[in-house]
């Protein structure tokens, strides 16, 4: 994913000084490894320089305590050990020991990575967990309980035919063409393997009964279980139209999803995408990335408004059509006629490949089957625990008590699921430990990403710093004079920043 290069700075097996580093920083080298030191009061770490979920340049991160956060995606490193923390990242970093000789700083040894989740398990046990969906929720869980110690016996039932993902990818670089598709799961099939993680793909479930700790599959056996997580995630909206239905009509969802369109794209020349969601303009964007052309059709006067507010809805807008995309806002398809889209405002546009974008919807059937509280998604309380003892639920499907906004919320959100997932399993072990972290997504547009903290439903007023067609800003959603969220472009730091000052001041 790197090209070859030089090592960057000074040789730290000299030693370099302390009046070297900028803002606490130095970037320099231990041989052809990079390394970053980082002074935080009297300690100096020295860790690997690169995120390990997507590289971006911890040098441009926050520092909080003894860890460091990623500027791009907001994943969080235990500088002392190299351990990811905090999701998206889940693979560790290298450490160096750190030494000092009068007035240097000198980097030689480097530390022995942590052991992997199979490690350290101890001797099997007789309980049995099950996790039912293998998204993001799913997958982070399963690899939380071994990093835990967990013991016991982990099946993880995906209705999926591919291995956990990184689902982003799907409507991002996978779908543009810039990804190759070894990039996508999340772990190797040796992982599953070495951890004890029993993995079933396209397998579905048809019923829960908490009573009796057991699951139906959907060729009729049964699994027994003592601890239960429900991760199942969302499924696309469909779009109720005549002609919905025909093959060259897709949504996005799956790798299957994925590659659909992909191949389909290989003999199209023009796209209809109905929804200006963040998933229809992704895939808008790469789309366009393939040569299209793109016409994007929406019921709303501004796209993202909602979310993002009129003055960010204007720039979105203005940046895909700098990028080619065709936008028909303030209308619908009414109906699918062939690859013929006839739109409520009579316009017509003729599509060889459809591409639906609106919304998705909780998969909450079995939850309901199960007789589990339900609020526009499954109810959960601050432990992620649902209405019936020893049966957990994160990601899509979950509706929690957030101390942000002080109110229950439910969100589809990639970070948001796996940081659930994760501290699901500790529950699942007894930790009691409350789910309190601040939401966050990204979104990416041709060379724009947007940051997004927190979580605001509505808003009063936004507040802008910095300019927003520049392509340098901040903006602040209020209501009730309170912060609810933060967007940005460009202003990674700041991000971090308002993400930190959210987790530290609750209502």
């Amino acid at each position: 994913m790197t090209e070859d290069k030089k090592p960057s700075g000074p040789d730290l097996t000299r030693g370099v000084s302390p009046s070297e580093f900028k803002d606490g920083k130095l970037l320099g080298h231990v041989g052809e490894d990079d390394v970053l030191l980082v002074q935080t009061g009297s300690d100096v770490f020295a860790i690997e320089p690169s995120c390990s979920h997507y590289h971006g340049p911890l040098a441009e991160g926050l520092v909080v305590g003894d860890t460091i956060r990623c500027p791009w995606h907001h994943a969080c490193f235990s500088m002392r050990t190299g351990e990811a923390t905090r999701p998206p990242a889940l693979s560790a970093l290298a450490v160096w020991e750190v030494t000092r000789d009068r007035d240097k700083i000198i980097v030689a040894r480097k530390r022995e990575a942590p052991k992997p989740p199979s490690a350290h398990r101890s001797a099997p046990t007789g309980e049995k967990f099950v996790i039912v969906g293998g998204g993001a929720a799913g997958f982070a869980a399963a690899e939380t309980l071994r990093r835990e110690g967990f013991a016991g016996a982990i099946t993880l039932l995906s209705s999926d035919g591919a291995m956990p993902v990184d689902r982003p990818n799907l409507s991002k670089d996978y779908l543009a063409g810039n990804a190759p598709e070894d990039w996508l799961p999340l772990r190797s099939e040796d992982f599953y393997q070495d951890a004890g993680i029993d993995l079933r793909l396209n397998t579905d479930v048809s019923a829960i009964d908490p009573k009796t700790r057991s699951l139906t599959l959907g060729h009729g056996d049964k699994l027994p279980f003592d601890r239960l997580l429900l991760a199942t995630g969302a499924e696309p909206v469909k779009l109720q139209i005549p002609g919905a239905d025909q093959p060259h009509v897709h949504t996005l969802r799956s790798v299957a999803d994925s590659r659909a369109i992909i191949k389909a794209a290989s003999g199209a020349k023009r796209v209809l995408v109905i929804g200006a969601s963040f998933i229809g303009l992704e895939v808008a964007a790469s789309l366009r990335a393939r040569k299209l052309e793109v016409h994007v059709v929406a019921p709303e006067e501004r796209p993202m408004q909602k979310v993002l507010g009129p003055d960010m809805g204007d720039f979105v807008r203005a940046l895909h059509e700098e990028n080619g995309v065709n936008f028909h806002l303030n209308d619908t398809v009414t109906t699918l006629d062939g690859t013929r889209a006839t739109l409520k405002s009579g316009a017509v546009i003729d599509a060889d490949l459809v591409v639906v974008g609106i919304g998705v919807k909780p998969r909450l059937a079995l939850a309901e089957q199960a007789g589990l509280a339900i609020d526009h998604g499954v109810s959960v309380n601050d432990y992620l625990e649902t209405s019936a003892s020893g049966i957990f639920a994160a990601g899509d499907i979950a509706r929690w008590p957030d101390p942000h906004s002080g109110q229950n919320i439910r969100v589809e959100h990639w970070v948001v699921a796996e940081r659930q997932g994760q501290t699901a399993a500790r529950n699942m072990l007894g930790k009691r430990e409350r789910f309190d972290a601040v939401p966050f997504f990204w979104s990416q547009h041709y060379d724009v990403p947007i940051n997004y903290v927190g979580h605001a439903e509505s808003f009063d007023d936004i507040a802008v710093d910095g300019s927003i067609p520049d392509r340098d800003c901040l903006l602040r959603y209020r209501k009730g004079g309170r912060v609810l969220a933060i967007a940005s472009i460009y202003r990674d730091l700041d991000s971090l920043k308002a993400e930190l000052e959210m987790e530290r001041s609750r209502p």
